[in-house]
């Protein structure tokens, strides 16, 4: 009897050993849950400064920059993110840095940003300026702004992105249906295999600015999207009475300010289609479409608004237009 017993003990205990082994494993190497990074990363964007529905965009005007470039040289600091070429042949502001918009966010990281009332980032036209400036606020730099019209309104020699030559009257299809937007789905998909809200925006920031052109990702002109409407889901940006006056055909209005939150309209965006997003001038576009972009949209922001497909047009209806008298023929620099 003995015997048998001993025989059956030995018999079980390699199953209680390997049985005791998986679960010793299993304890010490949980698997983690699936993380929604999209739906992470857009209940953190809200929950700290809600940048989009906020402060966007965050501009500021030549005069503004000279008045205190005057008053206190010492609490502003200006960037300049064109080409070096063009910083140093064509002129720049006294004082600027020339950086890209690659290393922007590694730049300011290494400045006491602190100690600057206002920091200035210009480009030509202040659309690529407005995605450097939004990823800086994102990352809780309250003091950035975006130099209004880029160096178009600082000197004409420094640039032309605006001028009278620039902007355009050769569209004139607008609509004033009124069309509905489409029934809330999901949130993009994005993987960074981070957890946290901070961590992801931090990552997907990296992940944009590591491309050879981060704003030629996202930025689109004009005749592109009139000849092939269809292949867009186009979002006009204006309030609703200025909607009524005309959109691009097709065009789906959003509030700014207030439409594209979690808890209104933001998860009717689809997630199957290029979203082509438009304003006045692509100053507010460019910074908007930045925000969707972080949360992996395919989207993209109309180069200079409508500004450029009808500029008369604008002016009848008394939206925003640029003016010749914007550009201030401030003094530049040449050189490093």
């Amino acid at each position: 009897m003995k015997l048998r017993n001993l025989f059956y003990l030995l018999l079980i205990l390699p199953f209680l050993f390997i049985s005791t082994a998986c679960s010793s494993d299993d304890e010490s190497n949980p698997t983690n849950p699936t993380v929604n990074e999209a739906q992470v990363l857009a209940e953190y964007l809200e929950a700290n400064g809600d940048f989009i529905n906020t402060a966007a965009p965050a501009i500021i005007t030549a005069q503004d920059v000279r008045d205190m470039q005057l008053a206190k040289p010492d609490k502003i600091y200006i960037i300049d993110i064109r080409s070096a070429t063009d910083f140093q042949n064509k002129g720049h502001i006294t004082g600027a840095v020339n950086v890209t918009l690659g290393n922007i966010v590694t730049h300011v990281k290494g400045i006491n940003a602190t100690s600057y009332e206002k920091i200035v980032v210009a480009c030509y036209s202040g659309q690529t300026a407005g995605m450097a400036v939004t990823f800086l606020r994102l990352l809780g730099y309250s003091n950035v702004y975006s130099l209004k019209w880029g160096m178009s309104s600082w000197n004409s020699s420094a640039c032309t992105s605006w001028s009278m030559t620039a902007v355009g009257n050769n569209y004139t299809g607008f609509e004033t249906t009124v069309n509905a937007k489409p029934a809330a789905g999901s949130l993009p998909t994005i993987n960074t295999g981070k957890t946290t809200g901070q961590e992801i925006l931090e990552a997907r920031i990296n992940q944009i600015l590591a491309s050879a052109d981060p704003f030629g990702e996202i930025k689109i002109a004009w005749g592109t999207v009139t000849s092939n409407l269809s292949n867009y889901f186009i979002l006009n940006y204006w309030p609703e009475n200025h909607y009524g006056l005309g959109h691009l055909p097709g065009a789906v209005q959003y509030t700014p300010k207030a439409d594209l939150k979690l808890s209104t309209n933001l998860k009717t965006l689809p997630t199957n289609k290029t979203i082509v997003l438009y304003c006045y001038t692509g100053q507010t576009s460019s910074q908007v479409v930045s925000v969707l972009k972080l949360l992996g949209y395919d989207i993209k922001s109309l180069l200079y608004g409508v500004n450029v497909m009808n500029y008369d047009w604008m002016g009848t209806n008394g939206l925003t237009q640029w003016k010749q008298t914007e550009v201030k023929e401030f003094p530049v620099v040449t050189g490093q």
